[in-house]
């Protein structure tokens, strides 16, 4: 039973408190919302040495979970400004998880996993322990942002050169100007609603209860999922293991459940019960958070505004089923920050920014599709899914060629397939896991002094990646590279022979060829955010210029 009768609240870490220093006039850009995402894109922007000022309206970071499953995409990313270490150890990793009809399990999913990988698939971590490490790679970065927490963007007002906001602090209202405006203010943007934007697409009627509770458990963690358990039969229950003996459950109410009285602890906790009971778990528990849900399709046309640009739940809601609405918003800041990086410093023009909203609003509209699929699985939304959904489960019992149907679809990197950047391959069909538009594949490799991964190697410039079985690098190569030192950086990948020099690394597991297509004289171009911008077998340097070109400019001036 549980040892109280009402909910605590969650206290996640405090933020630093906050200083009584002067707003500033003029900032090269102005991040509204002091979520994940926003403070992701502050540290990126920091990492890239361009100052942002953040704005949170909150006084500190989220209570609740929230959003819990780091794909390992976001773990990447995080790991761009050296948030990932923190974030792994003190998360829970998994691989995969299991579903039940009634009490009989229907379905146990494995996600892509190897050894000796960076980051495991997933990792269940809660969100207000993302805002902390996000927010202090922010104020280690080589410009470091300027977070104001108890502080909301009211206003926004876009000229020739930038935008003029008006932000309500504890002190009155003070003016900022900004050159660009980044929106990530969440799911009910004032800075959408000032520019006057909605968002398009499907809001689904099923509603989630979510409830956070202090419990310990020897279960292994994994996604656990119920529908119509005798614990609560009619609902879906979903269950996550999470940091400091919490367990994540959410349970799905009647339509004809007020949603007002769902969440109030004398219904939610009985059903909390019951199902610890029907599972075996018997130790003392205490609710520590409760709230609400229900799936939204929803997204902005497009994600560039003139000088303000959108980003996370601002410009899009994706359902959780899937774990693709958190993911898809740290990958919304880790395309849009080196391009911002590069406008701001003069070394491309601000049309790379277009390509950031094409990007995004094509992968959003993939994520939908993919949430969608499992939305009207975890919450038929009429009489006829109910009756699919039934029968899918029943057969799974029996029929395991029907059990993809019950599978999540978690969270993956979404391929820009036809994006204006994607560069020129001369490859044919070979290897169309590393075509441009597509994320560069993990490799292990071995530097000089340890073996690595070389996603560790992106994040901030283009990567030219020369495939060789030798430790040199061509001198049209090298000339090149050298003659671009702060846009660009180079790495031999040896597939043979010993490592020599600092931008040599050993092809330590056999992973070129097969991941890479790659033989010796292999040449990828690799954008900073990791997706593959152009290959050649047979690269000609003139090229490799010509591809460039277009998304970097002379005459680099720093922001101000």
């Amino acid at each position: 039973m549980p040892d109280s009768t009402a909910p605590h609240a969650a206290v996640p870490p405090a933020p630093p408190p906050s200083s009584s220093r002067p707003w500033p006039q003029r900032v090269p850009v102005l991040i509204a919302g002091g979520g994940p995402v926003g403070l992701t894109l502050a540290a990126l922007l920091a990492r890239q040495g361009i100052a942002a000022l953040v704005v949170e309206a909150d006084d500190g970071y989220c209570a609740g979970s929230r959003a819990i499953c780091m794909a390992r995409r976001s773990l990447e990313i995080l790991g761009w400004v050296g948030a990932d270490r923190a974030t792994v150890e003190t998360g829970l990793p998994w691989v995969g998880g299991r579903s039940y009809y009634r009490d009989a399990e229907v379905l146990h999913f494995r996600m892509p996993s190897e050894a000796g990988e960076r980051f495991a698939p997933m990792v269940n971590i809660q969100q207000y322990y993302l805002e902390a490490f996000a927010h202090d790679a922010a104020l280690r970065g080589a410009a470091p942002a300027d977070v104001r927490f108890g502080a909301r963007v009211q206003a926004v007002r876009q000229h020739g050169s930038g935008v003029v906001a008006e932000i309500q602090t504890g002190a009155g209202v003070v003016q900022v100007g900004a050159q660009w405006l980044v929106a990530c203010d969440g799911g009910r943007s004032t800075v959408r609603e000032q520019l006057g934007l909605r968002m398009k697409g499907t809001q689904y009627e099923g509603r989630y209860v979510i409830v956070d509770i202090v419990q310990k458990t020897r279960r292994e963690v994994e996604r656990l999922a119920w529908f119509d358990p005798p614990s609560n039969p009619g609902s879906t229950i979903l269950m996550h293991r999470q940091p400091d003996d919490v367990w994540r459950i959410d349970y799905q109410i009647r339509d004809d459940e007020d949603p007002d009285e769902a969440v109030k602890p004398e219904n939610v906790l009985p059903r909390v019960q019951s199902h610890l009971d029907m599972i075996g778990e018997t130790e003392p528990w205490r609710p520590l958070w409760i709230s609400i849900y229900n799936a939204k399709c929803l997204t902005l046309q497009d994600y560039r505004h003139g000088r303000v640009l959108f980003a996370g739940d601002a410009a899009h809601l994706v359902p959780i089923f899937g774990v693709r609405g958190l993911n898809s918003g740290l990958d919304d800041a880790g395309n849009l920050a080196w391009k911002l990086a590069w406008v701001l410093r003069g070394q491309a023009p601000e049309s790379l920014l277009d390509s950031y909203s094409t990007e995004r609003v094509h992968a959003t509209r993939q994520n939908i599709a993919y949430g969608a699929k499992s939305t009207e699985f975890m919450a038929p939304p009429d009489f006829a899914f109910r009756l699919m959904r039934e029968a899918t489960l029943r057969l799974a019992q029996h029929e395991p060629a029907v059990r993809s149907l019950i599978n999540p679809r978690q969270s993956a990197p979404i391929a820009y397939t036809d994006s204006a950047l994607n560069g020129p391959s001369d490859f044919g069909d070979d290897c169309p896991g590393a075509a441009p538009g597509l994320p560069a594949p993990e490799m292990r490799v071995a530097g000089p002094d340890e073996v690595v991964h070389l996603t560790q190697c992106f994040g901030q410039r283009f990567t030219l990646l020369y495939f060789s079985d030798a430790p040199t690098l061509p001198e049209p190569l090298a000339a090149f590279a050298h003659a671009h030192p702060d846009a660009m950086q180079t790495h031999v990948v040896v597939t043979g022979g010993n490592v020599a020099g600092a931008t040599a690394l050993a092809d330590v597991a056999g992973q070129a060829h097969a991941r890479y297509g790659a033989r010796p004289g292999t040449l990828y171009l690799i954008r900073p955010d990791g997706y593959v911008l152009a290959r050649w077998r047979e690269p000609s340097w003139d090229a490799v210029r010509a591809t460039l070109a277009p998304l970097m400019q002379t005459g680099a001036r720093h922001a101000s």
